[in-house]
Formats: structure tokens, C-alpha cells, sequence
């Protein structure tokens, strides 16, 4: 399915001093880094502006990177768009942008538009450098702790259980007294990386009983809408009896689902987040910087999260100017070290990739080249 730039723009951009910026589009040319591979250019060495957009639920993580390469690369600037996963892709494919955040990886019918882009297959890095639980959350009174199975929560969310009290969420819950409050689901009203992740895994969890394919966009009609990850924990917090769903790091106090894994009930955590990813496959036949994983949503194994959002990097490995080449293959370079990850896991409480993936994932970074 191809994605329509829906999204509306929210500008957003952190400099050294960790101010926010204004976002935009503008290019520097003002040094270029070697054109050749290798090890990436010392940031401090790099000057020029480049803009990025996309996903919103990994907004505090990006603010980190960004804050701690511009303090080593005052002569950079990036600016960054929290526009929504749906709109940095298309932004990206359109040219738009430098790179994009996305939380899904790049579709079949996205991809070759990227390889156009980009000027070959093997010239799209997909790195997944955010990885974090998406948090089924609620605000519902007296109710401190929750439990839900995958077959309750798509019910739920398909409107087909309505109230706090039904039989089957105190099935979930044994001893909790739950009030008659009515339920209030809210989702995203825009194309969203967080939705596909999230229908993904009612698709894969709760078999027959979420109805609906993945996707970006919310299948079911009804319930309350709210623009971005932002918008939706505004709402659930704003309401009484309201559930929805959101990057773990923006959920604040609102409560947070325990889910259902196996026979045990597993709260969204970045170490069970980061488990699901460690044991998910990647997805070959995509190109050799194309880091895109296959999530094993439907696991059973005891320990992991599978309602967890991997943001991907996407960038490409050739740029015509010389200058946004040698900012972007630097952003990179940090987002992806120790020092960035490290950054992104205090802020945003994301789980850190590990040393193999760095490793893999570096090669793909020292690609990025300028070109013709």
C-alpha cells in the first residue's frame, strides 16, 4: 500500500545547547567529508544542514542525538520533523528529506521507490537504531495494576468489549475489582508507524478475534482519534476509562498493560522489548544496508515484550552534495555508537542495540558517500 503524505508538519529540532529549532529543508555545502568508505569522518570535521522527518514516538531519543552530535559538530545542523512514520517516508522517497525515522520498515511497494531515490538497491540503509515497547495504556480509577491477554486487547479494540467489568478482563485480572466504567479506546488518527506495529501484533497474537490486516492506518471506526503519540497519551490522560497505545517513553504516568506472553504476564519493558528483537530474524533479499527484521510477534518465550516498536534510520548511501553526505554518514555514526545509544536509552528509556548489531550496522553508516 502505498502511503499518502497525510501527516501534519510539527517541526522539531535540537541544536547543541538542546534548544529546540525550527525544522526545514535547506542544504550547507560549506566542506565535504572523503568520498570514500571507511571509518566515518571525525564530527567534528563536518559542516552543513540536513533535515530529517518521521516518526514521532522516538522524538525524545532523536532530541538526544541530535543535542550530543551538534555539541561535537557545531559546524552541523540537523533538523528533525516528528511528522509521523506514513509522512517521513514519503518525504524521504519524494526527495524531501536527507533521511527519515520510521516505524515500520520501508514496504515492497515503498522500497524500490527508495532504490530509485537512492540510485540502487543496495544504496538504502534501513538501520533499526531505536528499539522501545509500545505501552498499552489507561487511565481508568482505582485500577493501579492491569492484565490483558492479546484476545482481550482486540476486543477491546475492536469495540467488541465495551465496559471495564466484562468477564473476560477480569479473567485476566483475578481479585481486581474492576468498576462498569465504559471503555474509551483511543488511536491514532494518522498513518503510523506505532498502529502497524501495534496491528501487527493483534494480527499475529490474537488470531480470529482481530478480524483486520496490519496496518498504518486504523482499521476500525468509532472509539476517539488523536493526532500523533503525543495526542494520544493527551487523550487517554484527559479521559476516564480510556485505553490506548503508545511509545513507552511518552506514556509518563499513565498505567501500562501487563501483557499476556505464554503463561506469565510481561510489563513493557526495554529489556523484554530488546529480547523480542534479539531472537526476531532479518529479512533478506533487501539489499546489503537494509537492516529490516521480521519481529516475532507471537512468541511464547518467556521474558519478552512483543508489542515493541524498532525504529528504523533510512537513509541513503550516495548524496549529491558533498556536505549533507558527510552530516549524515556523521549523525549516523553517533546515533549508533555506544555514547548516542546510551543518550537515547536515558532520555526515552529505549533499549541500547548491542555490540553485533553495531558492528553489522556500521558498514552500512561508512557507505554513505558523496556521489553523482
Amino acid at each position: 500500500m502505498r502511503h499518502g503524505s497525510r501527516a501534519r508538519l510539527a517541526a522539531v529540532g535540537v541544536a547543541a545547547s538542546g534548544a529546540l529549532l525550527l525544522a526545514g529543508c535547506g542544504a550547507a555545502n560549506e566542506s565535504a567529508p572523503p568520498a570514500g568508505g571507511g571509518s566515518a569522518p571525525a564530527a567534528s570535521n563536518v559542516s552543513g544542514t540536513i533535515a530529517g522527518a518521521g516518526s514521532s514516538a522516538q522524538q525524545a531519543a532523536m532530541q538526544s542525538w541530535i543535542a550530543g552530535f551538534t555539541a561535537v559538530a557545531p559546524e552541523a545542523t540537523v533538523n528533525y520533523d516528528p511528522s509521523g512514520s506514513g509522512a517521513g517516508r514519503d518525504q524521504f522517497i519524494g526527495n524531501a528529506v536527507q533521511f527519515a525515522g520510521s516505524d515500520a520498515a520501508l514496504d515492497d511497494e515503498e522500497l524500490p521507490l527508495a532504490q530509485q531515490r537512492c540510485g540502487g538497491a543496495d544504496n538504502v540503509v534501513q538501520i533499526p537504531a531505536y528499539i522501545s515497547p509500545i505501552a498499552v495504556v489507561y487511565n481508568l480509577q482505582g485500577v493501579d495494576k492491569l492484565q490483558l491477554s492479546a484476545s482481550t486487547i482486540a476486543k477491546i479494540f475492536n469495540r467488541q468489549i465495551t465496559t471495564w467489568n466484562d468477564p473476560a478482563i477480569a479473567a485476566d485480572n483475578p481479585g481486581v475489582q474492576l468498576p462498569a466504567t465504559a471503555i474509551t479506546p483511543v488511536n491514532r488518527s494518522d498513518k503510523s508507524g506505532t498502529t502497524e506495529n501495534f496491528t501487527q501484533y493483534l494480527a499475529a497474537a490474537a488470531g480470529a478475534d482481530w478480524p483486520h490486516k496490519a496496518s498504518g492506518d486504523w482499521p476500525v471506526s468509532g472509539g476517539e482519534a488523536a493526532q500523533g503519540t503525543s495526542g494520544v497519551v493527551s487523550a487517554v490522560k484527559g479521559g476516564q476509562g480510556t485505553i490506548g497505545y503508545a511509545d513507552e517513553s511518552q506514556a509518563g504516568d499513565l498505567g501500562k498493560v501487563a501483557v499476556k506472553v505464554g503463561s506469565a504476564y510481561v510489563g513493557p519493558t526495554p529489556d523484554a522489548a530488546a529480547a523480542v528483537v534479539e531472537n526476531s530474524p532479518r529479512v533478506e533479499g533487501k539489499g546489503k544496508n537494509n537492516f529490516a527484521i521480521e519481529l516475532a510477534r507471537d512468541t511464547a518465550q518467556s521474558g519478552t515484550y512483543p508489542i515493541v516498536l524498532v525504529t528504523y534510520e533510512i537513509a541513503c548511501t550516495t548524496y549529491p552534495d558533498a556536505a549533507q553526505a558527510g552530516v549524515v554518514r556523521a549523525f549516523l555514526d553517533h546515533v549508533i555508537s555506544e555514547d548516542g545509544q546510551k543518550a537515547a536509552a536515558d532520555a526515552a528509556g529505549s533499549a541500547p542495540i548491542t555490540s553485533t548489531q553495531r558492528s553489522q550496522y556500521q558498514t552500512a553508516v561508512d557507505a554513505i558517500a558523496a556521489g553523482s
